[in-house]
């Protein structure tokens, strides 16, 4: 039996030339675990809103065609009712977190439906997603990656029969998305829900899902299974998804003759093996670099000492229990010219550690010091002159009505000589010339991030902080993140990132810190730190699939990218 039935569905949305969705007609199998794939703007949150009634009951345009839950016509139900059917967890999940605890919050769908077991229903939603030992703490205490927890529980209280995610670990470290996943899992196979995530990570996708859709152009390109799917290799590409590392490796090595044509693509490492391991040739001994090696090399390539934690301890205010201590008795230094990634899961204190480098946080113990001067003793204008923060969220960069005007507003403030003339650099540097009377606040994520880079380093800072630089953005926007994080070289020397994006590490990255409750578990490069399989569990690292693939197989030389792992078969191009 169907959940889902399309027919014929055209939406436009108020003052749009053309419809977003075009002609779609689908079916969704009950028990499905369907992930919707495709580039931006191609209409896949537009449909999932035609599920729940928020489109035609709640977001206004012109829709034609059906759309029937159950056999039941959306337009026929109202909103209330749909949305016992059809759970929807959002990307934005926050705004859907709307009381002071989590008990209440899981609880209250069901109370607002006048269920007499609603905190029953909401403690079940909280057990099945891994929040039971929250039940009395306030949603201020969870991490990033809880609160996602708790509004997947507020929507599965209501036990819908249909449950639909939007960019579900978007903002998710590695453990807490797997854990995200596995949540689905068990929902879908124990009890019987239709799942539909919109999804641009295909490893999850090869993992858990069982079909795929692929959208394009406003309609349905295909929906096939989920290895049948991540197999249309050129097809994902055109749509700016990037099937897995195997699977790209595998078909890369078929068009070089390094594979038979009759080999059918691998979507995930356990087929990888029985795939490569056949024609791996002997790559000789490879000599591991150890941390130590590394690090002397790194103090004799880059300068002194720029920034030092001493003993620092940083304790957040509590409305209820012991303060909790981000850190305690911290040190760590920072030299000049060294490109570092901060890696650990949520509310491992990645973000703190910036914000006291920034001044905006300020130790309870203990110094943190820039060139030997304490941050709270340096005035805002000389500490913006040496460090400059990029937050995570490019739009709270943006204070004026232009991009123009946001990339000289610090040069301008200081009174810097032939500051419209280094405004107009910028501008060209990071392609936004076109774009400069536009608000940064209307532009597309690339655009966004472009742009908070460009008013991040106006004022030539020694030193750029980025906080998730490439979070919330698909693949393909990621990589043109990448080519401008290259572009500051000789401009910004020292730059530290705070990221989860492992190929952003592997790719970027000299030095690696991870965190976990605060402190430094690893330090080193990432040779060592991906080796190390005890950091990796400890803080739920996962390395690009192609580096575990190289270790499956037993190759020594580690692989971080598919060109690497291609060249340990006697071949190699740019991948």
């Amino acid at each position: 039996m169907s959940a889902v039935e399309i027919k014929n569905l055209t939406f436009t949305y108020p003052g749009a030339k053309e419809p977003i969705l075009k002609n779609v007609s689908l079916e969704i199998e009950e028990g499905d675990f369907l992930a919707v794939v495709g580039n931006n703007g191609c209409g896949k949150s537009t449909l999932c809103k035609t599920l729940n009634g928020l489109i035609p009951h709640f977001i206004l345009g012109d829709m034609e065609g059906e759309v029937r839950i159950e056999g039941v016509s959306t337009k026929e139900q109202e909103i209330g009712t749909l949305a016992k059917k059809v759970g929807y967890v959002y990307q934005d999940f926050e705004n859907q977190i709307v009381c002071p605890t989590v008990l209440e919050d899981a609880s209250y769908a069901c109370l607002n439906y006048a269920m007499e077991d609603y905190e029953e229903k909401g403690r079940e939603a909280l057990e099945i997603c891994g929040l039971a030992s929250k039940v009395g703490d306030y949603v201020w205490q969870l991490s990033g990656g809880q609160k996602h927890l708790l509004a997947l529980a507020g929507t599965a209280a209501l036990s819908p029969d249909i449950l639909i995610l939007d960019e579900p670990i978007a903002q998710l470290d590695p453990m807490h998305a797997g854990r995200i996943y596995d949540i689905l899992k068990e929902l879908n196979e124990k009890y019987h829900k239709t799942v539909i995530v919109i999804e641009h990570h295909t490893g999850y996708i090869a993992k858990y899902c069982k079909n795929v859709l692929l959208m394009k152009d406003g309609g349905v390109k295909w929906k096939l299974s989920a290895k049948e799917g991540l197999r249309r290799v050129d097809e994902l590409l055109e749509s700016n998804i990037f099937p897995p590392q195997v699977t790209r490796a595998a078909l890369q090595m078929k068009r070089a003759g390094i594979l038979p044509e009759s080999v059918v693509l691998p979507v995930d490492i356990e087929d990888g093996k029985k795939v490569f391991a056949p024609y791996l040739k002997e790559t000789g001994p490879f000599r591991r670099e150890t941390a130590e090696s590394r690090a002397s090399e790194r103090k004799l390539e880059n300068g002194g000492k720029l920034v030092s934690f001493d003993n620092v301890t940083v304790t957040y205010r509590a409305v209820k229990g012991e303060p909790p201590k981000i850190f305690d008795n911290f040190s760590l230094e920072i030299r000049k010219g060294e490109k570092i990634a901060l890696i650990g899961s949520n509310g491992a204190g990645k973000s703190t550690m910036l914000k006291l480098m920034m001044g905006l946080i300020r130790p309870g113990v203990g110094r943190v010091t820039i060139r030997g001067k304490e941050t709270g003793s340096i005035s805002k204008e000389e500490l913006g002159k040496t460090i400059s923060m990029v937050y995570q969220n490019p739009e709270e960069m943006f204070i004026m009505d232009s991009i123009r005007r946001d990339v000289e507003y610090a040069m301008k403030v200081r009174k810097v000589e032939n500051y419209e003339k280094r405004t107009d650099e910028l501008l060209e540097m990071f392609r936004l010339t076109d774009l400069a009377d536009r608000d940064g606040r209307l532009l597309s994520g690339g655009q966004m991030r472009r742009a908070s880079l460009a008013i991040g380093i106006a004022l030539n800072p020694e030193m750029l902080l980025l906080d998730e630089p490439t979070a919330n953005l698909d693949i393909a926007t990621r990589r043109e993140i990448m080519k401008t994080l290259q572009m500051l070289k000789g401009i910004t020397d020292t730059v530290v990132i705070a990221t989860h994006d492992m190929q952003l590490v592997c790719d970027w990255a000299e030095r690696i810190i991870v965190l976990s409750s605060g402190y430094v578990i690893a330090d080193g490069p990432k040779e060592q730190i991906f080796a190390d399989m005890y950091v990796r569990s400890q803080v739920g690292i996962r390395p690009p699939e192609i580096y575990d693939m190289g270790r499956e197989l037993g190759i020594l030389k580690p692989c971080f990218t598919i060109d690497e792992f291609i060249g340990c078969f006697g071949g190699g191009q740019n991948a």
